[in-house]
């Protein structure tokens, strides 16, 4: 009978609140963000140090959730730090107080169709049937350099299956576009869209990209020059290289035993291993920095900071000027470690990026004056080579694309209002996303 009560309540309670989506300031902090709802700062001593970092993560632009009440009142709210993880801020109806968790972003992904008929051009006419500003640019990208736009005349059609996510009746990232049928003068064209939204013209899975050199016969040799530390190139952080743990939005942490963002890469070494600046820069941060232990951030050109966790002895001060392949400190297992490794972080004006995208396969140390540099020459005139480019499923997704009636003019709209992904609910660790 106890239990029947306490769930009309809540059921009732939950029933007269409201849920809002807000866009998060530029430059505005969790501080500020609990001070706005009146909730006490004693709330950031109850989370740990590890989590403290994840604070910095929210990133301006970005759309959060809340649920309020009648009194419009905070009663929870969702928070993303990345695409697979977000902070969730809870109400304890009976104390009045607020908890904190980090918790997984649970959205839909599901693949839709499609139809575009030219009327003024590609890019507006996909805004106009679609609403979605994301999947017109998507569509031209995809489009650049594989069919020339301008000579899409009225009525020619573009039609396209994609897979996009959705959480909470809302579109949630760029969508993937899986292959594009162009209808050109009553002639059909098909394209194939890599991971990265470019378009190629090959039904083969791999395929060859043209691309020139300027070159008839080509001579290639090396020979040792000065090493330039000025390079805008960024090579390892150490000399021999084994990866132990990729970049990740969302990774089961082998400590916490739970889902965290890992945000960098991890290599395995020797403790004592020296650990070499990947470019010239200054140093930002010297010290300890709660589970990452001792560290070591490096600020470049370009908008770039690189972080090195997890040392086991520090060489440079903050402030201190570094040159690319200049040992910063060693190889440890200080702060939050399951045994002597590196963690290197790499953002790019503000916001965590994939290292490996960025690194160089081979480093160098700061005692070699010269380095073995490769050159080629070229004669005067144009060749075509050609390079594998791999684009995955591309004869299932012309066959799922011939599937779809062509006479369907108006896309299957993929926000699906109604049913919200999230429930909202006081029980921890239940229905949470």
């Amino acid at each position: 009978m106890k239990i029947s009560i306490v769930l009309i309540l809540v059921s009732s309670f939950l029933f007269s609140a409201k849920s809002i989506h807000h866009i998060w300031e530029k430059g505005k902090t969790f501080s500020q963000y609990l001070r706005s709802h009146n909730i006490s700062l004693d709330l950031l001593e109850s989370i740990s140090k590890d989590d403290h970092k994840y604070l910095s993560e929210i990133e301006s632009g970005h759309i959060f959730y809340e649920l309020k009440n009648k009194n419009d009142e905070l009663l929870q709210s969702l928070i993303p730090i990345s695409q697979e993880m977000q902070i969730h801020l809870a109400k304890d109806s009976s104390e009045y107080e607020y908890s904190f968790d980090i918790i997984p972003i649970k959205y839909k992904k599901k693949e839709y169709y499609a139809k575009v008929i030219i009327s003024s051009s590609l890019y507006e006419d996909t805004l106009k049937i679609t609403g979605e500003k994301m999947l017109a640019d998507r569509i031209s990208l995809a489009m650049k350099g594989v069919v020339d736009v301008k000579n899409l005349r009225k009525g020619d059609e573009i039609a396209f299956t994609y897979k996009q996510k959705t959480r909470l009746g809302r579109s949630y990232y760029m969508p993937d576009i899986s292959v594009i049928r162009v209808k050109m003068n009553k002639k059909d064209q098909f394209i194939y869209v890599d991971e990265d939204g470019h378009g190629y013209i090959n039904i083969k899975s791999k395929q060859k990209e043209a691309y020139t050199v300027s070159s008839f016969k080509k001579v290639t040799y090396t020979r040792r020059v000065p090493l330039s530390r000025k390079s805008s190139k960024f090579v390892m952080p150490l000399r021999h290289i084994r990866i132990t743990s990729k970049f990740s939005y969302s990774r089961w942490h082998p400590i916490l035993k739970r889902y965290r963002p890992h945000h960098g890469t991890d290599f395995g070494a020797r403790r004592g291993t020296p650990l070499l600046a990947v470019n010239a820069g200054t140093i930002s941060f010297s010290g300890r920095m709660g589970g990452y232990g001792k560290v070591v951030k490096i600020k470049h050109s370009e908008g770039y900071e690189s972080l090195y966790a997890h040392q086991s002895r520090i060489r440079v001060k903050k402030g201190q000027k570094v040159k690319k392949g200049q040992i910063i400190g060693y190889v440890g297992s200080t702060g939050r470690s399951t045994g002597p490794h590196l963690h290197f972080g790499l953002k790019k004006k503000g916001k965590w990026i994939d290292p490996m995208k960025v690194l160089k396969k081979k480093s160098i140390l700061l005692s070699e004056k010269t380095v073995l540099k490769e050159f080629t020459k070229y004669k005067e005139v144009q060749k075509t080579k050609y390079r594998d480019i791999t684009v995955e499923d591309t004869r299932m997704n012309k066959i799922r694309l011939l599937q779809y009636k062509i006479n369907k003019i108006r896309l299957l709209r993929y926000i699906q209002v109604g049913e919200a992904s999230f429930v909202w609910n006081k029980e921890k660790n239940k229905d949470r996303q």
